[in-house]
């Protein structure tokens, strides 16, 4: 989660990009550009990237490099080039994401260089594996309580019933009960703000926020929402270090308090953005294939009896006992998160004989899986966001039976990074089990 949950696997592909803002010089790959000056090749990059960059490997071979925006953008999609893109000295992922957090949350250059690390730290050491069990009581307490918003049938879209679920209880984990609004009155002007904030998330990141003016206004009117959530953080802030939530633990390894708000909703929108649409297509999966759901709720009734509706407390050892749950969560991301890993070029780096001939059928599917990223640099929070999406599949799974009512949406190309939206609505009809 991100926290970013940075996740891989474009339609099977290893795709990783590095920013060169030197000048293309004759060893360098393929360039696509445009007619119009600085924005190069920005239109038509930016209808549909996934589509784009698969034609353009298919054209120009696994490394080509894309110009917009003032901008040399080159894509590395072979499993060859992963190793030195990870571990090289001369690739720096700190220079190629500073600007898009300053875009995203107004978070100034210096800032920036002077927390990420110590924050780093802190939110890895914090999710841990180790220290997963802080989190997993809460969690499974609060999706219980918020699935019951649900009632005992119903009919929706998934994905929302996914997120009316997760957020608050997600929200409510991280952040502490009470701080974040998330009661059902509250919670719908959060939301609007929230889901046009994290659609354009990718674009806005990119470009000047004059171009996005809708976007605009919903993060100024998040920022102004977090300067209370930090008030009320900073007052129930504990001595006592085990009692801490983890935003209060982001706010006390924090040196600019000015900048609380905005790296809170950085947090927020990591712990959100990606996990939600990721449970969502966990459970689509599921539910279209007959023998996996079968296989899915036996392995449930081994581990926890009959299904029904009686609450039933979820522990880590129990998620241990549920392989194939988590085979389901890990082949959803491969799936559906294409998630562009980004690092700066600082001094030029040989990836590979560009002029080699390109085995495209070999790399159509790659067998490394590095959807949290790679190297030091890997997601922080990636052990917390497959527990949770595990954690909110069994209770759903656990508590409700479903009859679908559309067909499984294709996945939409126009996000590179985080998980790829639903094009069209999922319906369905869900009743509590005896």
């Amino acid at each position: 989660m991100a926290l970013a949950f940075l996740l891989a696997a474009v339609l099977g592909l290893l795709i990783v990009k590095a920013v060169l803002f030197q000048l293309r010089n004759p060893s360098s790959p393929p360039c696509i550009g445009g007619w119009i000056p600085w924005f190069g090749a920005a239109f038509q990059f930016g209808k549909a990237p996934l589509e784009f960059i698969e034609q353009a490997r298919s054209k120009h071979g696994p490394v080509f490099t894309i110009f917009a925006l003032g901008k040399r953008y080159t894509f590395v999609t072979e499993e060859e080039g992963t190793e030195v893109f990870f571990k090289s000295e001369d690739l720096n992922f700190e220079q190629a994401v500073q600007q898009a957090v300053k875009n995203a949350v107004s978070v100034p250059a210096e800032a920036f260089y002077q927390n990420h690390g110590n924050l780093y730290s802190m939110l890895k050491g914090k999710m841990a594996p180790s220290n997963l069990h802080m989190f997993t009581g809460t969690l499974c307490k609060e999706l219980y309580e918020h699935m019951t918003h649900l009632g005992t049938e119903g009919t929706g879209d998934l994905n929302d019933l996914v997120r009316h679920v997760m957020y608050p209880a997600v929200v409510d984990t991280l952040f502490g009960k009470g701080i974040c609004p998330t009661s059902q009155s509250e919670i719908k002007e959060f939301e609007e703000h929230f889901q046009k904030y994290d659609e354009d998330f990718e674009y806005a990141s990119q470009m000047p926020e004059c171009f996005l003016r809708n976007w605009s206004k919903s993060k100024t009117w998040l920022l102004k929402l977090f300067e209370k959530v930090v008030l009320d953080a900073e007052r129930t802030n504990p001595s006592e270090t085990t009692s801490k939530t983890l935003l209060q633990h982001l706010l006390d390894n924090l040196q600019e308090r000015h900048l609380a708000p905005n790296y809170s909703l950085l947090m927020l929108w990591a712990s959100q953005a990606n996990a939600i649409p990721i449970a969502f297509w966990t459970l689509v999966f599921i539910l279209s294939y007959p023998s996996i759901y079968k296989k899915i709720m036996e392995d449930l009734t081994s581990v926890f009896g009959k299904a029904g509706k009686d609450k039933i407390d979820v522990s880590e050892e129990d998620l241990k006992k549920l392989p194939f749950m988590k085979w389901c969560t890990l082949e959803a991301i491969r799936l559906r998160s294409p998630g562009a890993i980004t690092k700066k070029v600082v001094n030029p780096v040989r990836i590979q004989d560009r002029w080699k001939e390109a085995n495209l059928e070999k790399n159509a599917f790659l067998d490394s899986f590095v959807a949290f990223g790679g190297g030091k640099h890997q997601c922080p929070g990636r052990w917390f966001a497959i527990m949770e999406i595990q954690l909110f599949v069994v209770l759903f799974l656990y508590r409700y039976e479903f009859v679908l009512l559309d067909a499984v949406p294709k996945e939409s190309p126009l996000h590179l990074v985080g998980t790829q939206q639903p094009m069209a609505p999922f319906r369905v009809q869900y009743k509590c089990r005896e």
